[in-house]
């Protein structure tokens, strides 16, 4: 007999996720810095930074998203403008409403201008706390942009010693690495199964045990994400005739937790997406062996995800990732869902969908914010795209 969307198996590792979603004053990681003296905390923004340096440091790396649906911005209005996208703002409230008073680091990555004009008035509005633009290349030769990231890499290496008190260690970062390559393949695993089996992985469940990863210690993640894995297929769950898709543009922002159910309950089944990337930037295992901060560079250049916010050199190579993901996932659409006034991905969606158009994937597309309230046009609209490749494919 078919089980419910939460049945026993799963229940207990969804609530735990969906615990740590809600929860806004980031207790479990207010938890485990007052379990033991001199413990610091490292907050990044979305897309990449290198958790291998916080964690090899003996600090928490801590992933702020924003606000979600959940948080009402009441100042953090007063620092950016009406056009630019919500998730600066819900961050700034978090800042100013005491929810991040425990973090003692903020690292803002290199996505758009908006984070970066966001870590020049982190460091004005919070000076005590330590703060840092991190960059990344964008030329993609060892020579040039390997060099410029090894310095970046060495340099907050440095600073993350300097603010624990003693250095890091080639030792200490190689074990991080490990422990990092265990967890990224375990993430690679509950995609694999979400895309053969999309039915026993919901795409929301997916979305909460990957995103539980951004505020748990990575050791405690990866027994979360094994426990998971486990639970999700023993179970027997219902299998729909929904529609596989692709769902991209949602790096940075992230959608409310309703919209990703929408999409299912329109009919939608997600195979793939680029949701919390800092997950699985790194696509395949950094070497061990050899200079860490080398190797960590090697596997940016070579070896990371593509998305509107990295540097794609190879115009030919530009959207074909999309196309190698329908591919490989057996999806039959794709679906550009991108935050309102984020420019990184409206600029570059005409180029990617001319991609898909010359490649015969069907498509559509709608924008977003964080705090969404209405779902019933968007399940609308992702319900007729369902519709129509179903009949169009059965034509």
């Amino acid at each position: 007999m078919a089980t419910s969307l939460n049945s026993s198996a799963t229940a207990d590792y969804v609530a735990r996720a969906t615990a740590l979603f809600e929860d806004l004053s980031f207790g479990a990681a207010r938890a485990w810095k007052d379990a033991e003296p001199g413990r610091r905390v490292v907050g990044y923004m979305p897309i990449y930074v290198p958790r291998e340096l916080i964690h090899a440091a003996g600090m928490l790396p801590l992933g702020i998203v924003g606000g979600g649906d959940q948080l009402e911005v009441i100042h953090g209005d007063a620092y950016y403008q009406s056009y630019i996208c919500r998730i600066p703002r819900s961050t700034i409230e978090l800042g100013v409403s005491g929810r991040l008073d425990f973090v003692d680091g903020m690292l803002f990555p290199s996505i758009c201008d908006v984070i970066r004009n966001l870590s020049g008035m982190w460091k004005l509005m919070f000076p005590k706390v330590y703060s840092r633009y991190f960059d990344v290349p964008q030329n993609y030769r060892d020579d040039i942009g390997g060099n410029f990231y090894v310095n970046e890499l060495a340099e907050l290496r440095h600073d993350l010693g300097e603010l624990r008190g003693k250095p890091i260690t080639d030792d200490e970062l190689r074990g991080s690495i490990s422990v990092y390559n265990e967890n990224r393949s375990l993430i690679r695993e509950l995609y694999a199964l979400r895309a053969e089996l999309p039915w026993q992985a919901p795409a929301a469940e997916v979305y909460l045990m990957v995103r539980a990863g951004l505020l748990l210690p990575v050791e405690e993640h990866s027994a979360l994400l094994r426990g998971y894995l486990a639970a999700a297929r023993a179970e027997e769950r219902p299998m729909r005739d929904n529609c596989r898709v692709v769902l991209t543009g949602m790096f940075c922002e992230q959608p409310p937790l309703n919209l990703i159910k929408s999409l299912e309950l329109s009919g939608c089944y997600v195979v793939d997406d680029d949701l919390l990337l800092v997950t699985r930037w790194l696509v395949g295992d950094v070497a061990i062996e050899g200079d860490p901060l080398r190797n960590l560079s090697n596997a940016f250049l070579h070896h990371s995800e593509s998305t509107a916010a990295k540097y794609e050199p190879n115009q030919k190579e530009k959207g074909q990732h999309l196309v190698r993901s329908v591919k490989r996932t057996g999806a039959e659409g794709v679906i550009f869902a991108a935050p309102s006034f984020c420019d990184p991905a409206l600029l570059e969606r005409p180029m990617l969908q001319h991609v898909l158009k010359e490649a015969g994937i069907p498509y559509i597309a709608f924008k977003y914010a964080e705090n969404s309230g209405q779902m019933q046009p968007i399940r609308e609209q992702a319900g007729t795209f369902a519709d129509s490749i179903k009949l169009w494919s059965a034509a």
